[in-house]
């Protein structure tokens, strides 16, 4: 008799068991909702829509604001797929994280006047207004050496971060052919200062190593920096200097996107 009384013990306590994990999966499963997005669907959960009280996903899950369903009865709405993804980093994060060279503010802005973000707008807008502060800026890499710095090449720009990348690319390219002599040249700010740099007979300006091979000449340099330009989707505006008949002979190189 308790041989049995103890195995219909274990038969409840694995029956109500069974039933908690069912409602558990039952809850889990209904917190978890599909939205299609211009197209695109994405899936989240319910504590995520609706983060943000009066929010316009918030008034569709909680059944204040009317939304259509497509065939396979997910929440549609009418709105650039592609965008919201940002929309929902935001809801997930609590911050506006968004991708290098990301150039949609102002449509993501539309966006999230759209949803009732107004946090999500004000940091769309911020970030709108600084890229646009930054970008009547021209910075300036200049390319030179400790004997001659009016010999040099001067590279404008309206993008920050272009300047920043083309340095990064001329230093890389200067290591690898200086074979092992990084210690000719130093790296500032602003300036990429070569130790050796000197004029050879026709006037070009080359790198001079100890047994007197010549590497890493400064057309080289423009070179690199008009290529880096063009890869990246800028356009030459101007060579201030085109007396000398050509842009890799120019003494200063400006780019604009």
């Amino acid at each position: 008799m308790e041989k049995k009384a103890s195995r219909r013990e274990n038969e409840c306590e694995e029956k109500n068991s069974n039933s908690e994990s069912s409602e558990q999966d039952k809850d889990y499963k209904t917190s978890l909702i599909t939205l299609n997005v211009g197209g695109y669907l994405y899936i989240t959960q319910k504590q995520t829509l609706t983060k943000y009280p009066d929010s316009f996903l918030e008034g569709i899950i909680n059944g204040r604001i009317m939304c259509p369903f497509d065939a396979d009865g997910h929440y549609f709405i009418d709105r650039d797929g592609l965008l919201f993804r940002h929309i929902l980093n935001f809801l997930r994060n609590g911050e506006l994280l968004l991708p290098e060279g990301f150039r949609e503010n102002q449509l993501l802005a539309q966006e999230a006047e759209f949803f009732q973000l107004k946090v999500l707008s004000d940091a769309v807008k911020s970030r709108w207004e600084k890229e646009q502060l930054a970008s009547r800026e021209t910075t300036f890499l200049e390319i030179t050496d400790s004997h001659d710095r009016s010999q040099g090449l001067r590279i404008f720009c309206n993008a920050p971060d272009f300047i920043a990348k083309i340095k990064s690319r001329i230093v890389l390219v200067s290591k690898s052919r200086l074979d092992g002599f990084p210690e000719e040249f130093s790296v500032s700010s602003n300036i990429i200062q070569f130790k050796y740099f000197i004029k050879s007979e026709n006037g070009t300006r080359l790198v001079l190593k100890e047994d007197n091979t010549f590497v890493c000449t400064l057309e080289t340099l423009k070179f690199e920096a008009i290529m880096t330009a063009l890869k990246c989707g800028f356009r030459l505006l101007t060579s201030l200097d085109c007396s000398k008949g050509s842009i890799v002979h120019s003494d200063a190189l400006h780019f604009i996107k």
